[in-house]
C-alpha cells in the first residue's frame, strides 16, 4: 500500500498551486519571481495562486490558509522561499495528504538541493508541472517540523549572530562565515544535558546539540556515512561537540568547511528514532528549527514525525545540478 493517495496523485497532476511567497527571503525582486512563475505554470496550463506574506499575515498564517485552499479544491501547496519558508509551511501541510512542493529563494536551501529542485525559479516552477510525488522523511522536536536540522546551544546563536550580520551586510556564504567565527570568539556557555534513548540515559557536556534529517548538509561536513545512511533507514542523527575551548571551536568550523568534520576527535554522533533531551537546571530553551529559533519548554522530545510530506520531485534527476 502507498503511503499517499490517488486523491493526491490527481491533485499532484492536474491541481491547482497555492504558492505561499516570503518576499524575505533570498536576494532577488519579488515582483520578478512573481511574474516568472506566473508566464511557466500559464504555459503549462496550470490554475495558481498566489498568498504572498506580510507583517500582518506571516508565513504560518498563509500556509493554513494554503493548506485550507487545497484541501477543498484539490491542490497542491507550494513553499517559495528558503529553508525557513519551506520549514513554516511543510508544519502546516504535514498530515493533509496534500501534495507539497518547493520553489527554493534561499541562501543555502539544503532541502531543495538534497531533492534535485533546480534553484533558478524558471526550472523550479517547469518542475511543478512535471514532478511526481516522493514521500519525504521529517523530523520533529516537541511537534515542532523540522526538514534540515534543529538544534540548541551554540549553533542557534549562530544563526542569531548571523541574520544580524546579513540585515546590515547582506545575505551570502560568506557573511555567515564571518559571523560564525564571531560567535565562536564569544562563545563560554556549555550546556548540562540528560539525554535517553531505546530505554538508555547518558549525562554530557556540550556547546551544543545539533539534530540532522539532511544527507546533503551531512555529506558536504564530512560527517560519518553511518549517519548519513541512518537517515536513508528512518532514523536521525544527533551530533554533540565535545566540551572544548574557542580555538578548538575554530578548528571544528574549519573542518566542516573543508567536509572533515567526521575525523575531528571532539566530535560524538549517534542515530535514533525517538530522543529526549533534559537541559539542566532550565525551563525554557532556544531551539533552532532549520534556521528559524523559537523558545521551547524542557524536555525536548526529537523523533522521526510519523507522517511523510508528499513532495514533488523532478521526474529527471537531471533537472537540477545539485552542489
Amino acid at each position: 500500500m502507498t503511503v499517499f493517495s490517488e486523491t493526491a496523485q490527481e491533485a499532484a497532476r492536474r491541481g491547482p498551486f497555492f504558492i505561499v511567497l516570503n518576499a524575505r527571503s533570498g536576494s532577488g525582486d519579488t515582483d520578478q519571481e512573481i511574474q516568472i512563475i506566473r508566464r511557466v505554470l500559464e504555459a503549462g496550463g496550470r490554475s495558481f495562486e498566489f498568498l504572498q506574506c506580510n507583517a500582518q499575515e506571516p508565513v504560518d498564517v498563509m500556509a493554513k490558509r494554503a493548506v485550507a485552499l487545497a484541501k477543498a479544491r484539490q491542490g497542491v501547496v507550494v513553499a517559495a522561499g528558503g529553508d525557513g519558508t519551506i520549514n513554516a509551511v511543510a508544519n502546516a501541510v504535514i498530515g493533509s495528504c496534500c501534495p507539497f512542493g518547493v520553489l527554493p529563494q534561499g541562501t543555502f536551501n539544503y532541502f531543495g538541493r538534497e531533492h534535485a529542485i533546480a534553484q533558478d525559479t524558471r526550472k523550479a516552477a517547469l518542475t511543478l508541472l512535471q514532478a511526481h510525488i516522493s514521500p519525504v522523511q521529517a523530523g520533529r522536536v516537541n511537534g515542532r517540523v523540522f526538514l534540515v536540522n534543529a538544534s540548541l546551544g551554540l549553533y542557534p546563536q549562530i544563526l542569531e549572530d548571523r541574520e544580524a550580520w546579513k540585515s546590515q551586510l547582506g545575505r551570502s556564504r560568506f557573511v555567515a562565515f564571518l559571523s560564525g567565527i564571531a560567535s565562536l570568539l564569544r562563545s563560554r556557555h556549555q550546556l548540562r544535558l540528560r539525554i535517553e534513548s531505546d530505554g538508555q540515559t547518558v549525562s554530557l557536556r556540550t556547546p551544543t546539540l545539533f539534530v540532522a534529517n539532511n544527507r546533503l548538509q551531512l555529506q558536504q561536513t564530512g560527517i560519518d556515512a553511518k549517519q548519513i545512511d541512518a537517515l536513508a533507514q528512518g532514523q536521525l542523527a544527533g551530533i554533540a561537540v565535545r566540551p572544548i575551548g574557542t580555538l578548538a571551536l575554530f578548528g571544528l568550523l574549519i573542518r566542516g568547511l573543508l567536509g572533515r568534520l567526521g575525523d575531528a576527535d571532539n566530535i560524538h554522533s549517534f542515530s535514533f528514532r525517538r530522543l529526549t533531551v533534559m537541559p539542566k537546571g532550565m525551563r525554557r530553551i532556544k531551539v533552532a528549527t532549520d534556521g528559524e529559533i523559537v523558545w521551547m519548554q524542557t524536555p525536548l522530545v526529537f523523533e522521526v514525525a510519523a507522517e511523510p510530506l508528499l513532495l514533488l520531485v523532478p521526474a529527471s534527476a537531471d533537472l537540477a545540478a545539485v552542489e
